[in-house]
This record gives structure tokens, C-alpha cells and sequence, in this order.
């Protein structure tokens, strides 16, 4: 299985990046895919699945699929320095209860390599 992360960068605040998160080597459709990061001397954070943001984020960054590219992505707007982290999505299998819980790291059984989001004041 591997999960491919791209289009971290360096944004102005304001700006908007669109982050997409490649799968392979799994069934998409029976994984919860979900986004997390991590900024610098911080612990590794939940930032949404598609049903469910952080409140932090919420209305500024949407999640989205699409199953034919095995592919989800994170449009992040009105971008703020305090985004700044790396980001990184995740795959947890779908169960009853997976939505409940995906703000859990420990959920996830895969994890793409991360893309760095550098968001200038």
C-alpha cells in the first residue's frame, strides 16, 4: 500500500493550496481517507476527513474524492502562519464506527510521507 502526498508549498496568508493524496495497493472505496499534520515542536493533529473538520479549519478547507483516480484531496483557503505544518494523509478502513473516531491517529493503519504547507504572514 502506499499513499502519495503533493502540492504542499509556500503560500502568502489569504492564498489557497490544494493538497491530493494518491492511493495504491488498497480498495479505495472501503478505506477512510483523513488528513492530519504537524507543525514544528507540536504533536501530529487531525485536520478532516470529508464529513468531519477540525474546528480550527473548518470552512476554510474542504476534502473531497475522487474514486476513478484513487485520489483525495484537501482545498485549503483563506490560508493562515498558523497552517503551517506538514501534512500528511491517512487510510483507515471503514467499520461502523471509523467516522466516529477519525479524528484518532491510531485509527489509521496507512500513512503517505507528508508535504510540507508554508503559509508567509
Amino acid at each position: 500500500v502506499q499513499l502519495q502526498a503533493s502540492g504542499g508549498g509556500l503560500v502568502q496568508a489569504g492564498g489557497s493550496l490544494r493538497l491530493s493524496c494518491l492511493a495504491s495497493g488498497l480498495t479505495f472505496s472501503r478505506y477512510l481517507m483523513g488528513w492530519f499534520r504537524q507543525a514544528p515542536g507540536k504533536e501530529r493533529e487531525f485536520v478532516a476527513i470529508s464529513t468531519r473538520y477540525a474546528a480550527c479549519v473548518k470552512d476554510r478547507f474542504t476534502v473531497s474524492r475522487d474514486v476513478a483516480k484513487n485520489t483525495v484531496y484537501l482545498q485549503m483557503n483563506s490560508l493562515k502562519p498558523e497552517d503551517t505544518a506538514v501534512y500528511f494523509c491517512a487510510a483507515a478502513l471503514r467499520t461502523s464506527d471509523s467516522v466516529s473516531y477519525a479524528y484518532n491517529a491510531e485509527l489509521y493503519k496507512y500513512w503517505g510521507q507528508g508535504t510540507q504547507v508554508t503559509v508567509s504572514s
